[in-house]
Order: C-alpha cells, then structure tokens, then sequence
C-alpha cells in the first residue's frame, strides 16, 4: 500500500516536471488568452468607420451626378425650346420685313392709279419711281438679280439654256438674256433665261 502511494506521488512529479513554463511574447505556453469583447469591438471600429465613410462619400458622389444629370437635362431642354422659339420668330419676322417693304410699293401704284389724265412723262416717272421701291425692297430682303452679260459662261446653276444660236462668239456662252433670275440669300430662286451660241 505504501509502495503504490509512493508510485503515485513519483508520477505527480514527472508531470510537473514534465511541464515547465515557456513564455513566449510575455504569454505563458498553455494559459488560454481571452479578450474581453470591448477590446474586440475597439479593434474592429475603425474598419466599419472606414467602410461607412466609404459608403457616404459614394452615396454622396451618386447624389452629385444624379443632381448634374438633371440640371444638363433640363438645360437642353430650355436650349432646344428656345431654338424653336427662334426659328419661328425669323420665320414671322423674316415674311413681315418683306411685307412691310412692299407696302410702299402697292402705295405708289394705287396712287398712279387715282390720276384721271396722267401724261406720259408723269406715267413714267411714277413707274420708275415704283421699281426703285421695289429694288430697295428686294435688296433688303437679299433677294438679287441673276443678270449675265453677253459672253458669259454659261452656269447651269444660275442659267438655263432655252435655244443655241449661230453667234461670233465662243460656244455655250450667253447671246441674250430672255428673263432675269433672281437668287434669294445666295439660293436660286427662278433661273434666268438665256440664247447660248453655237460651237463654230
């Protein structure tokens, strides 16, 4: 019995002998290391901060293009609108200007017109007189002649040919202006009618 007490006690002591303390990192080897869960909530705050900051700035920026988006919206809306706006009122005002030129002219024909015995000389100075209102009125409105002289080359864009003629000149230039043309802000409005001559 004693012999079997003594056995035990010797196992006692091979197993804390067996067992020294190591320290490692000031932590001894075997002893469990807990952290409270404060510690573990401080350590982890910054990271949420971080991403919660992350998250604010990007919802910000979503929020400032969102806002940006909608004003270049609206403001091409308002530039569109008042492109048609202006489109209409040089329409309305372009067909008033010419109209309003040619009221003078309708005024000095209606007078000629009230003359019981209007002489020939009073007929045409009143006639003259009422194609330099008219002239003024086209000049206003850019609305020029298309007048060649003879020799010209002919221009099949502002000419048209209605006949060839035998003419001591070179071929398919104009001989005779039969119409005037008119153009109207550098665009054709009625061609002028013209004799070209004949290649010799």
């Amino acid at each position: 019995m004693q012999e079997q007490e003594n056995q035990q006690a010797e196992k006692v002591e091979i197993k804390e002998a067996a067992a020294p303390e190591v320290q490692l990192d000031g932590v001894v080897q075997g002893e469990t290391v807990q952290t409270s869960a404060p510690e573990a909530a401080q350590a982890a705050a910054p990271v949420q901060d971080t991403a919660e900051q992350v998250i604010a700035k990007l919802e910000a920026k979503v929020q400032e293009l969102q806002d940006s988006f909608m004003r270049a919206k609206a403001e091409g809306e308002n530039i569109r609108r008042r492109a048609q706006e202006d489109i209409s009122k040089a329409h309305k005002f372009a067909i008033e200007g010419f109209a309003e030129a040619m009221v003078p002219v309708k005024d000095s024909l209606e007078m000629a017109l009230k003359i019981d015995t209007p002489s020939i000389e009073a007929l045409k100075e009143g006639v003259e007189m009422t194609l330099k209102q008219l002239s003024s009125a086209f000049e206003k409105n850019r609305l020029t002649e298309v007048n060649p002289v003879q020799g010209d080359k002919l221009d099949p864009m502002k000419h048209q040919a209605i006949s060839m003629v035998p003419a001591e000149q070179e071929a398919n230039t104009v001989v005779t202006v039969l119409q005037k043309g008119y153009t109207i802000a550098d665009r054709l409005l009625r061609p002028a009618l013209v004799t070209v001559a004949q290649g010799k």
